[in-house]
């Protein structure tokens, strides 16, 4: 993780993009794996860890009904955050994470290791849905932090 952190930090540098996390299932992990590079302080404005649905909704004011219709862990709820991130970062990358760490909390329809990524650059945003198989939250999280850093390594290419 700490080799894709680095290579993150130095795009990122490189390409002069500043960048912002709203996290809920890795609890910071992505933001940490950013600031443990020295010279991140040049690329990272922003991480919040929104980790209940209170705090989706007052403070990256995912609507309430989003969360209703559709959960905590949804496409939806994913899209809402990383765009109402983008909106208070003004970041060039924003990047939104919710899932089901495990190893209790899933059901049939939301199991265990199900976590989408938002990316959202510019115009651009992908909302990507991951099935991870593993029933270790931390496996869950390093594997949902892995994975959001190569989708920043792509997008700020």
């Amino acid at each position: 993780m700490k080799k894709l952190s680095q290579r993150v930090v130095k795009l990122l540098s490189k390409r002069k993009l500043k960048i912002s996390f709203a996290e809920s299932c890795t609890g910071g992990m992505l933001s940490s794996s950013i600031t443990s590079i020295s010279g991140s302080s040049k690329v990272f404005t922003l991480g919040l860890v929104t980790y209940s649905n209170e705090a989706k909704i007052k403070i990256l004011k995912v609507s309430k009904r989003i969360i209703i219709k559709h959960g905590a862990v949804s496409y939806e709820t994913c899209l809402a955050m990383v765009k109402n991130l983008n909106k208070i970062s003004k970041t060039n990358i924003s990047v939104s994470i919710t899932g089901v760490a495990g190893p209790n909390g899933g059901t049939k329809e939301k199991p265990v290791g199900l976590v989408y990524i938002g990316v959202k650059k510019g115009n651009k945003i992908l909302v990507k849905k991951n099935h991870f198989k593993s029933n270790k939250r931390v496996l869950i999280q390093r594997a949902t932090v892995n994975k959001a850093l190569n989708l920043i390594l792509s997008f700020a290419k």
